[in-house]
Order: structure tokens, then C-alpha cells, then sequence
């Protein structure tokens, strides 16, 4: 008999294969639509960085991958935000995802919560709104 194989890492990319890492998450809630606002920080693009967005297909949205499987979100927006002595280093990237349906948001949590613990992000509720920082 053999043991299970562990469950793979979550992973997300914007760019097939290039797994990024992510160093903030801020759930809120839009008073007047009620649908979940996430929105997510890289403080760096490894396929930007490393030039290998050339390489790879652009996924024109972005993808969480989990032992539940995949989940494509395309991004209400995307932000660059540059600083340095000549304002031209990258300092962060903040991507927001609007989720409008109950069983997305469930499944994002999930995904959520997968990510914190398999990266040791503390995961837990603010009294203001859902959250993971």
C-alpha cells in the first residue's frame, strides 16, 4: 500500500506556469452592491522581474490552483504602484477581484485559507468585515 501523495501547494499566476506570491489580502464588502471586494498585493512579479511574461501565455485573468482545482477570476483592476529615486522600481502590485456570487466567495475562501496556511499568513476575522491579512 501506498501513502496519499500531499495535496499540491496553492499556487496563483498570472502567466501560465509562473507562480507568484502573495504578501497582503484585504476582503471588504461594497455597502451598496454587497458584493466582496478582494483585493490582493504582490509586493513583487516574478514574470515581470524575470522577464518571463514573454515566455509564457498571459492567462488575461488570474488563476488559483488547489488540490480542489483551478479557478480562473478575471481582475476588476490592476494597479503598478512604482517609487524609488527615479520612480521606476516596481514597489507593489495590488490586484482587485470583485466575487458577486455566494459559492464563488466560498471557494475563494476555501482557496484562501489553503494559501494562508500553506505560506504562514495569519487568517482570521476582522469586526469591520471578512478578512485575511
Amino acid at each position: 500500500m501506498t501513502a496519499p501523495s500531499p495535496a499540491p501547494s496553492p499556487t496563483v499566476e498570472f502567466y501560465e506556469g509562473i507562480a507568484e506570491t502573495i504578501d497582503n489580502i484585504s476582503l471588504r464588502r461594497d455597502q451598496a452592491t454587497g458584493d466582496r471586494i478582494v483585493l490582493l498585493t504582490f509586493n513583487q512579479l516574478r514574470a515581470i522581474e524575470q522577464f518571463q511574461s514573454f515566455r509564457s501565455r498571459f492567462a488575461k485573468a488570474l488563476k488559483l490552483v488547489d488540490e480542489e482545482g483551478a479557478i480562473a477570476i478575471e481582475p476588476e483592476g490592476i494597479k503598478f504602484i512604482f517609487g524609488g529615486p527615479e520612480g521606476d522600481d516596481l514597489q507593489r502590485v495590488e490586484c482587485k477581484l470583485v466575487i458577486d456570487r455566494d459559492d464563488h466567495w466560498d471557494r475563494l475562501m476555501r482557496f484562501m485559507q489553503r494559501y494562508a496556511q500553506a505560506n504562514g499568513m495569519a487568517y482570521g476575522e476582522s469586526p469591520q468585515a471578512d478578512g485575511l491579512s
